[in-house]
């Protein structure tokens, strides 16, 4: 029989209405030139679909450990940071220890909380989105929690939380990490602690760098950690494709990837300040490669209005301390500019 915890457990939901443009799912605007599809259906080409992939992903890693400035030791492969973050759920300390993450945040730290039948304990954000450290430390202390999860930007926020409070709260002894999904557009980072202290890990991913159907999450830890983490990594789960394809594009492409990232960053400031010219919009703060806003409508009407323009984003409404918000992702300019057009007509009609 199923068990209770499992047919009680929300499953994570993402938004897959078709769309002329989709600003949904903070994934990166990048086309491939030929010459990329050409080299890399070499690559796929020359893979021998009957055999394992190397379970290490040895030269993989090398190539990530390259560009992310550590060492290959310091890695854990995951399929995605989903899987990673299922490691860490399932392998620091004990599963009567609860899980502590402030709301609202990435879904995945409760349901990996929920599937392994650990205390949930969730503290609220601030009314300027960033951690309540009184609150968050009183929880820490009454419920004892193993482990804190920090989406750094915040999804969906967008906002970094305070470097000193997430400090203050590893003082507390709670194994802390830090899920940085969207360093490429914040520069902001626990990179270092994480290699110097047993109790910090850094969580990275190429999802949001181009590369979000291959599923590659990165975890980086002091040497020591990353090795125990590694023992409940499933065999060879990253595959032979996404290994080849990654390596490739790390390799002898970054250059392609690291210009669309500007692009996005330029963007984010550009769609920012010429959505908050839309009278009754407000525009939150943003590190990430999205951000947060709303209107004076309610959000799942605007939301629907915008789907019959044509325009796909996120409505975040329902989520604690986000009434009326949308979550926009950023496009290619001319995906940013129709949405800016449809936003505008959208109010327009119902004022």
């Amino acid at each position: 029989m199923i068990s209770k915890r499992i047919k009680e457990l929300s499953p994570y939901k993402t938004e897959t209405t078709p769309c002329k443009v989709k600003l949904s799912s903070n994934e990166l605007p990048i086309r491939f030139p030929e010459d990329v599809k050409r080299r890399i259906g070499e690559v796929v080409s020359s893979i021998s679909f009957n055999r394992y992939p190397d379970p290490q992903a040895t030269e993989l890693k090398e190539i990530i450990a390259f560009r992310f400035g550590v060492s290959p030791e310091n890695i854990v492969l995951g399929n995605g940071s989903d899987e990673l973050i299922q490691y860490l759920s399932m392998s620091v300390e004990e599963f009567n220890r609860g899980v502590i993450y402030p709301i609202p945040t990435f879904p995945m730290y409760g349901i990996c909380a929920s599937v392994l039948g650990r205390k949930k304990v969730e503290v609220p954000l601030q009314e300027d989105f960033d951690i309540n450290l009184e609150e968050f430390i009183r929880k820490i202390r009454e419920e004892e929690p193993a482990i804190a999860f920090f989406s750094y930007p915040n999804n969906p926020t967008g906002n970094s939380f305070s470097e000193e409070k997430i400090r203050k709260i590893r003082e507390e002894g709670v194994f802390t990490v830090l899920d940085e999904a969207y360093y490429h557009f914040s520069g902001k980072t626990f990179l270092k602690e994480a290699l110097s202290k047993e109790n910090t890990v850094v969580l990275r991913t190429l999802s949001k760098i181009g590369l979000a159907g291959l599923r590659v999450g990165v975890l980086i830890a002091k040497e020591e950690i990353a090795r125990e983490i590694n023992k409940v990594r499933l065999p060879f789960n990253i595959t032979y494709p996404s290994q080849a394809i990654a390596k490739v594009m790390l390799e002898e492409f970054y250059f392609l990837i690291e210009e669309h990232v500007s692009m996005v960053v330029r963007e984010r400031e550009r769609v920012m300040k010429e959505l908050s010219k839309l009278e009754g919009v407000k525009v939150y703060p943003s590190d990430a490669n999205f951000f947060l806003f709303s209107t004076p409508y309610p959000a799942d009407l605007v939301h629907k209005e915008l789907i019959k323009e044509g325009v796909l984003v996120r409505d975040v409404s329902y989520l604690p301390g986000l009434k009326g918000c949308m979550r926009v992702s950023l496009g290619f300019p001319e995906e940013n500019d129709l949405f800016l057009e449809a936003l505008d007509k959208v109010l327009k009609s119902l004022c």
